[in-house]
C-alpha cells in the first residue's frame, strides 16, 4: 500500500548563475532535441556565434547528439530562475521510457480517490487509470507524470476523497469542472510550456502575481515545462515549492523511482525524417488548407498541417471515390478510431518508439483496420469532418519521433516530396516551398494553396 506523503516546507531557489560577461564562452553539454535557434534565444545569443564557437557542428545539422560538450556565448539577463531540474524529458513524453509501465496495475494498487473514478471519454465510460492513458495517449505526455501531478495537486493516489469543489487542478475554465477535463487542460498546458522551451519560442513567463520568472539557460525542455505548467496557477513559495526538489520532482521519484537514473534518448543527435509523399495520390488537385497548426489540443506543438480535395464547395461535404488519403510512407497500422490514425514506420507495434505518422478527421467508412501494413500510396480513409472541431472537409497530419511531436516547421521540418513547410504569421498560415515555388495555406483552397503530388510547381489551369 502506498502512504501519502508529509509536507515540506520549501525555501524560494535563486539562480545560481554569476553575472557573466558579453559574449562570455560558457560551457554547456547538448541535451534531448537541443537546435541551435532555441539555444541562441535562451542564452541570449545567435546562431552564427554558436557556429563560430563550436566549428564542429555541421551546416546541415539538426538535432544536437545529447552528451556532446559546446562553448555557447552567453549574454547575461537578470532573474534568471533555479538550475534544478525536476525530470529528463524522456519522462516527460510518453515514449520509450514508458514502456511496461501498467497504469491500471499501479492505480489497482494505491488507495487514492482515482482508483474508484469512472468518466465518460473518447465514447464510452472509462476507469480513473484508463483516463489517464486517455489523455496520455492523444496528448503523449507520460502517464507517469500525469499521475505525479494529480497526486501533488489532489492525492489522488493516497486520499480516499477526493478535494471538493470545482477545479481541482486550478484551471477556472468553464465547462471544465471535472477531473477528467482539469487533466486535459493540465495535459495541453504542460506541451505548451514544453515545445515552447523546445523551439526557443519563449525564454521568459510570468507568474500569477506578475513576477517576471526566467527559466534558467541549461534547463531542459521537461523541467520548464512545469515552471510553465505551475506558473500559470502559483507564484511566490507554492510556485517554487512546486518546480523545486521536494515539490513534484520528489512526488514523481517516490512513486516511480528516479527518473534520471537510467538516461533515455528522446531525440537523437542529426535526427533525419525518413521519405513521405504527400497524402494524396499523384495527379490529383488538393489545397493546402492549413499551416503548421497544433497536432493534438490548443497551442503547441505546431506538429500538424491540412489537406484537402480541391472543390469549389466550402464546409463538409462528401469527396468523390477517388478522393481518399493515402499512407505518406510503409507502416502498420496501430490506430483507428476516433481520435486519429497511427501508422507505425519501423513496425514495432509501438507508437511510443521511432518515427510514426498521425492522420485526423478521416471518415469512419473506409477507415484503413486496426493492424494492417500499407505502402506508401494505399488508402488510409476519407477525409472528412469527423473527430473533433472543423470548418471543413479535410485531413490533419501530424509526425511524432519516440513519442514526440515533430514540429511542422524548423531543423526538422516537413518534407514531402521535397515541399518543406513553413510557419505563418499564426496557425495555420504559411508556406510550403520547393526551389522557387511557393504554395500559401488558406482554407479558401484557392489556386495559390493547389497543389498536385508528384510534380513540381504550383497547380494552374
Amino acid at each position: 500500500m502506498i502512504t501519502p506523503l508529509a509536507p515540506t516546507a520549501i525555501p524560494a531557489p535563486t539562480s545560481e548563475r554569476p553575472k557573466y560577461a558579453p559574449g562570455e564562452l560558457v560551457d554547456y553539454t547538448a541535451q534531448n532535441g537541443d537546435i541551435l535557434p532555441a539555444l541562441a534565444a535562451r542564452f541570449n545569443t545567435t546562431v552564427e556565434e554558436i557556429r563560430e564557437a563550436n566549428p564542429i557542428i555541421p551546416l546541415d545539422a539538426t538535432t544536437m547528439p545529447p552528451g556532446m560538450p559546446m562553448k555557447i556565448p552567453i549574454y547575461y539577463l537578470p532573474l534568471w530562475g533555479t538550475a534544478f531540474q525536476s525530470i529528463p524529458d524522456h519522462a516527460f513524453v510518453n515514449g520509450p521510457a514508458q514502456i511496461g509501465f501498467s497504469t491500471s496495475a499501479f492505480v489497482a494498487g494505491t488507495s487514492g480517490w482515482l482508483k474508484y473514478y469512472r468518466v465518460y471519454a473518447g465514447e464510452r465510460m472509462r476507469t480513473g487509470a484508463e483516463a489517464v492513458d486517455y489523455i496520455a495517449q492523444n496528448y503523449s505526455v507520460s502517464p507517469q507524470l500525469l499521475l505525479a501531478l494529480l497526486e501533488y495537486q489532489t492525492g489522488a493516489l493516497t486520499q480516499p476523497q477526493a478535494p471538493t469543489g470545482k477545479y481541482m487542478l486550478g484551471f477556472r475554465r468553464v465547462n471544465y469542472e471535472s477531473p477528467y477535463l482539469q487533466l486535459i487542460i493540465a495535459a495541453n498546458t504542460l506541451n505548451n510550456g514544453y515545445y515552447n522551451w523546445r523551439s526557443g519560442k519563449f525564454t521568459e513567463l510570468e507568474l500569477l502575481d506578475e513576477t517576471l520568472f526566467r527559466p534558467d539557460p541549461w534547463q531542459n525542455a521537461g523541467s520548464v515545462a512545469l515552471q510553465y505548467y505551475f506558473s500559470r496557477l502559483y507564484a511566490g513559495e507554492p510556485f517554487f515549492a512546486a518546480i523545486g526538489p521536494e515539490g513534484l520532482a520528489r512526488v514523481y521519484q517516490t512513486f516511480f523511482g528516479d527518473p534520471w537514473a537510467t538516461p533515455v534518448v528522446i531525440l537523437p543527435g542529426s535526427l533525419q525524417q525518413p521519405a513521405l509523399q504527400f497524402p494524396f495520390s499523384p495527379g490529383q488537385i488538393w489545397a493546402y488548407t492549413g499551416g503548421p497548426h497544433t497536432g493534438w489540443g490548443s497551442g503547441e506543438p505546431l506538429a500538424a498541417i491540412d489537406f484537402a480535395p480541391a472543390s469549389d464547395t466550402t464546409g463538409c461535404v462528401t469527396v468523390e471515390p477517388d478522393q481518399y488519403a493515402t499512407a505518406m510512407a510503409d507502416g502498420l497500422v496501430l490506430r483507428s478510431d476516433i481520435d486519429g490514425t497511427v501508422i507505425d514506420l519501423d513496425k514495432d507495434g509501438d507508437e511510443r518508439t521511432g518515427w510514426t505518422l498521425y492522420y485526423l478527421h478521416l471518415g469512419t467508412e473506409a477507415k484503413v483496420s486496426l493492424g494492417r501494413e500499407v505502402t506508401a500510396g494505399d488508402p488510409v480513409g476519407y477525409p472528412s469532418c469527423e473527430g473533433g472541431h472543423v470548418t471543413g472537409t479535410h485531413v490533419h497530419i501530424a509526425r511524432k519521433y519516440n513519442g514526440e511531436w515533430i514540429p511542422a516547421d524548423g531543423p526538422l521540418a516537413f518534407n514531402l516530396e521535397g515541399w518543406i513547410t513553413h510557419n505563418g504569421t499564426r496557425e495555420y498560415k504559411g508556406t510550403l516551398t520547393r526551389g522557387g515555388a511557393v504554395i500559401t495555406a488558406c482554407v479558401c483552397s484557392d489556386q495559390q494553396s493547389q497543389i498536385m503530388s508528384g510534380r513540381l510547381g504550383q497547380h494552374s489551369e
